[in-house]
C-alpha cells in the first residue's frame, strides 16, 4: 500500500506537492479516502500521480533553463557595459589630468605676466619661473608627480599674500 510520504520521495518532491498534483488529475484517477480521511491509493492513482508529475516537469525545465540562458546573456551584457564605463573614467581621469596641467601651466605664466607688468626687476626667486618647462603641448604622462612646489608670489598684491 502506497502512501503520500512514499510517492513523494520517490518524485522527490514534497508531500504538499502530492496534495495538489491529486487535486489536479481527473477526478475519476483520483484515489480515494477511507473513513478516516486517509488516501487509499491504487495503481491507477499512483500511475496518474506520476505521469502528471512527469508531464508538468519536463516543460519547468525547458522554462528554467531558457531562464539561464536570458540570465547568463544578461549578465554578459552587464559586464561588457560595466568594462566600458571602466574605460570611459579611465578617459575622464587622464582629461581631468591633463586639466589640472593646463590650470597649472596658465597659473604659472599669469603669474609671469604679473610680475612683467610690474616692472619688478626679476629677482632670484623669479629665474626658475623664466626657466619653466611646463608646456601645454607635451604629453601630460610624466609631468605632474603629486605634489606642487609652491612659489612665492610675486606681483601687484603679493604684499597681501604673506
Amino acid at each position: 500500500m502506497e502512501t503520500i510520504s512514499s510517492i513523494a520521495k520517490r518524485l522527490n518532491v514534497t508531500n504538499g506537492r502530492i496534495y495538489q498534483i491529486i487535486k489536479e488529475i481527473p477526478a475519476d484517477k483520483q484515489p480515494k479516502k477511507d473513513a478516516k480521511g486517509k488516501y487509499n491509493f491504487t495503481k491507477e492513482s499512483v500511475e496518474a500521480i506520476e505521469s502528471y508529475y512527469n508531464s508538468s516537469s519536463s516543460p519547468k525545465t525547458d522554462i528554467e533553463s531558457d531562464l539561464v540562458k536570458q540570465l547568463r546573456v544578461d549578465l554578459e551584457d552587464a559586464k561588457a557595459e560595466i568594462k566600458a564605463k571602466n574605460n570611459q573614467i579611465d578617459k575622464f581621469q587622464q582629461l581631468l589630468d591633463q586639466q589640472q596641467q593646463l590650470n597649472l601651466s596658465t597659473n604659472r605664466q599669469n603669474e609671469k605676466l604679473l610680475d612683467t607688468t610690474t616692472n619688478n626687476t626679476p629677482s632670484q626667486d623669479d629665474r626658475p619661473l623664466q626657466n619653466d618647462d611646463t608646456d601645454v603641448l607635451k604629453p601630460t604622462e610624466g609631468n605632474y608627480e603629486g605634489k606642487e612646489t609652491k612659489t612665492p608670489k610675486k606681483g601687484l598684491f603679493g604684499w597681501l599674500r604673506r
